[in-house]
């Protein structure tokens, strides 16, 4: 336990670096946002396209993988969707606590974090986590969110739900990556040069922005932020654990990526969606702050856990 904690100790000391910036106003909110789009559209378009190009296609469709990783995840959403409904939330709120409750930050700090920690045998399972997480969850999140202010699901919104899809980079670079393997296509020296170099940034530049954003997080609501930081780091994981290791035959070695994926902390990109729709973004801006604290104990401690599968 004390020698991986070690190991992530590196990448949150990065994450602590950007929120001290941040909050001393070294870095201003809007250098943060810069940052993070750069890091969005071309540094980690890079490092994803890259692993994508040298990874064997019939290695991202595991049904088996799939399947269990959509069972645990789907079940931790219901379990904060009624949660949220009891206590008289609308629809939009309960799909937005939901979203926090079941959604890492795959993309910024698993995909980087676990790379290096877990090695690039376990970039495809990841991808596969990050994949499922964005076409359907971070779908189904615009869905319920857009359904539930117009009284109905429109041709339009489903419209809007594959244009999302469509220019999300994080999409198109796993898509192309995955077309460049399945032809076979040689990665000239210069080009596969260029991305190493634009990748290398991706890993520095994602943990220092979400350090400089969580600066601008609030702790309010902490009762809720506290169940939501809950369900992400423990519930999460250990329902995907169970669907997993009991319910379908996965690997041991994804099996413990993808059980290392469901323990990250609550993602970045939920509060750029509550903020977007205007539900609930201070209660989902703690839940950020809170679990992204909790998980430099949380996350070693599981990565302890699926060492020994």
């Amino acid at each position: 336990m004390l020698a991986i904690f070690l190991q992530t100790l590196p990448f949150f000391a990065l994450i602590g670096l950007g929120y001290g910036a941040g909050r001393t106003g070294f870095f201003t909110p809007e250098a943060t946002a810069w940052l993070t789009k750069f890091v969005f559209y071309f540094a980690l378009s890079a490092m994803i396209f890259r692993f994508a190009a040298n990874l064997p296609a019939a290695e991202l469709f595991d049904p088996a993988f799939i399947a269990a990783y959509l069972t645990g995840t789907m079940a931790v959403y219901l379990l904060a969707t009624a949660v949220a409904l009891i206590r008289r939330r609308g629809v939009a709120e309960a799909a937005v606590e939901a979203q926090c409750a079941a959604i890492g930050n795959t993309g910024f700090l698993g995909i980087p974090m676990l790379a290096v920690l877990l090695g690039e045998a376990a970039v495809g399972p990841v991808m596969m986590v990050l994949a499922v997480d964005l076409i359907v969850f971070s779908s189904l999140i615009v869905i319920l969110v857009t359904a539930s202010r117009e009284g109905r699901l429109s041709p339009a919104i489903l419209g809007t739900v594959a244009l999302g899809l469509v220019k999300n980079p994080m999409i198109v670079s796993i898509v192309l990556g995955l077309c460049w393997s399945a032809f076979r296509l040689p990665l000239p020296e210069p080009a596969a040069m260029f991305l190493v170099l634009l990748g290398a940034a991706a890993t520095p530049g994602a943990l220092f922005a979400i350090g400089a954003s969580l600066a601008a997080r609030s702790a309010e609501r902490l009762a809720v932020a506290g169940w939501l930081s809950l369900a992400k780091l423990v519930l999460h994981p250990a329902a995907v654990a169970f669907c997993a290791l009991v319910l379908f035959d996965v690997r041991p070695f994804a099996a413990g990526v993808m059980i290392a994926a469901a323990a990250l902390p609550v993602a970045g990109n939920v509060y750029m969606l509550a903020q977007h729709y205007g539900v609930a973004p201070q209660r989902v801006s703690a839940s950020i702050l809170i679990s992204t604290a909790a998980s430099i104990l949380t996350v070693p401690a599981v990565i302890a856990l699926i060492a020994t599968l």
